[in-house]
């Protein structure tokens, strides 16, 4: 064999006990498993002494934004040091295929935020498999940093079809969208994303959402919806999105599954009763979350949807015509708007993590109540002016969530781990660096939340399972040999809000397709992730 690392408590992913075992890894796979006391010791080429270290599946990041940090950094030790193996991008509804030319300087526009505006990059893919085939070339052929999959984006797709309408599609423009889904499935894809707080995708009405599921149950895949409000009216927003899936016959995968602002308090049971009736009567369903309570997105997404019709450069028009900005602060601070899920915006709880103009840098870090306190001027104003001269880039982290929702919902049955790690910016939010050694360490360790078993599931096999993976997820025979090795009593995440971009500690070694990523916790220059297609 290639390698056995010996001697190490195998975590191996079902969630049942731990083990202790030799392991042994051939030509990117997991070629045998000898338990302790279980015959002669394994031999290979090279050995590795993993006494006090946990081996587990390399971890899944069920909600990604790495879409084109994969492509300008081969280094990527935001996701490969915390041992993620594999990220799902192409979500909220909002990514860079299928497109055409038009669409493609829109939706790098919209998203800059996100990913930045794109300028380093060579676009050149139009299709969902071009995209595909651009991440396995990778850097000069040799790969990427992570195994990569990707969901169609709603949003992008109704921005190609439709246009920055608010109004439903026709049906040769619905018909021309299922070809688009259909197509980006046939290429790779796993499933479809929404971003239903976002435009254009928001303008979707359920009838338009459920012929594209449709196309996407017809392939196997999955529907992975930002839906309509995590705040007033998140329950109905969660129902819709399960009778609408279960009208289509198809997959549900809930995107970032919180409950969050006031109204939400201590509301988690009610979600979870939803769920589990769901469950209970025979839907496929399975969510994500992430270990912190904070929200992270762009400040532009704060605006009523109508203020967004027409695309960014009609957005930033209404934002420079007085009377229509007075119409957009009443909807948002009295009103409540769909942007902000519905609730009156408290400006003390929205964070400026980061500006993509120069000369912004000194609103990173503070409120925009705080920006505006230190300027004399009324939130909005400073708000406003933000959103004009930063020419809609800049990123927030919105304070609104609940620990006790975050706990509850991380120990469901169907629950998987997301870090919706926005790397941008000059602050981003910890959960880029840091949400799988946090779930470890803080949730499963010092919590006791979850054990340390039914924690690794839920990052591992679980995922695997909604991704229809026949051989990730699992330390088995036969698997590939993406595996973690980590330090059960020092795993930790090292991002906090005021140092986010700090690497974990007590994860020394990673390994995709056999190879180390990650070695004496040191990255190599190693680029073994691929994109990771849909089966049959």
């Amino acid at each position: 064999m290639d390698l056995v690392i010996q001697d190490v408590q195998v975590v191996d992913g079902t969630g049942g006990p731990s083990y202790r075992a030799d392991v042994g890894l051939t030509d990117g796979r997991i070629a045998a498993i000898r338990r302790e006391g279980g015959g002669p010791r394994l031999s290979a080429a090279r050995s590795l002494d993993a006494a006090g270290l946990a081996l587990s599946p390399g971890f899944i990041d069920m909600h990604a934004h790495s879409d084109l940090a994969l492509l300008r950094d081969p280094d990527h030790s935001a996701k490969v040091a915390q041992g993620v193996t594999l990220e799902v991008i192409g979500q909220d509804g909002l990514s860079y295929a299928p497109v055409d030319d038009p669409t493609l300087a829109q939706v790098r526009q919209s998203i800059t935020g996100w990913n930045g505006d794109g300028s380093d990059i060579d676009f050149d893919w139009r299709t969902v498999g071009e995209y595909l085939d651009r991440l396995d070339h990778g850097f000069d052929g040799a790969g990427i940093a992570v195994n990569a999959a990707y969901l169609i984006p709603q949003g992008t797709v109704r921005m190609y079809a439709v246009g920055w309408d608010d109004r439903p599609a026709t049906a040769a423009e619905l018909a021309r969208m299922e070809r688009l889904v259909a197509e980006g499935l046939e290429q790779g894809a796993v499933g479809l994303s929404s971003g239903l707080t976002y435009t254009p995708g928001m303008y979707a009405d359920d009838a338009e959402l459920t012929a594209l599921c449709r196309v996407v149950a017809r392939y196997g895949g999955y529907y992975c919806p930002h839906h309509r409000s995590y705040g007033a009216g998140a329950l109905q927003a969660y129902e819709e999105m399960v009778t609408l899936t279960r009208r289509a016959g198809c997959a549900l995968h809930l995107a970032h599954a919180t409950m969050n602002f006031g109204v939400n308090e201590g509301k988690a049971p009610d979600l979870l009763a939803l769920l589990d009736g769901a469950l209970d009567a025979g839907a496929d369903i399975t969510l994500d979350t992430y270990p912190y309570t904070p929200g992270c997105t762009t400040l532009v997404a704060m605006l009523p949807s109508w203020a967004s019709e027409g695309g960014p450069d009609s957005i930033l028009a209404r934002l420079r015509d007085d009377t229509t900005a007075e119409r957009i602060r009443h909807h948002m601070e009295v009103v409540g708007a769909d942007g902000c899920h519905g609730v009156p915006i408290e400006w003390d709880t929205i964070e400026i993590s980061g500006v993509s103009a120069p000369g912004l840098d000194p609103y990173v870090g503070k409120t925009v109540a705080a920006s505006a306190a230190e300027r004399a001027e009324a939130p909005w104003v400073t708000a406003r002016r933000l959103l004009i001269e930063d020419g809609l880039g800049s990123t927030i982290l919105q304070h609104v969530g609940h620990e006790e929702n975050v706990r509850e919902i991380m120990r469901h049955r169907v629950h998987t781990g997301g870090s919706d790690g926005i790397l941008q910016g000059a602050k981003p939010h910890p959960r880029a660096y840091g949400t799988f050694p946090r779930y470890l360490g803080r949730y499963a360790r010092e919590l006791g939340v979850l054990s340390l078993e039914e924690c690794v599931a839920h990052l591992t096999s679980r995922p695997a399972a909604r991704l229809r993976l026949p051989d990730r997820g699992l330390v088995r025979e036969g698997y590939r040999a993406d595996l973690v090795l980590f330090d059960p009593a020092t795993v930790a995440a090292g991002s906090t809000f005021d140092v986010p971009r700090t690497l974990p500690v007590g994860i020394p070694h990673v390994l995709i397709d056999g190879r180390f990523v990650i070695e004496d916790g040191r990255r190599t220059d190693t680029l073994a992730g691929r994109s990771v297609r849909r089966t049959a």
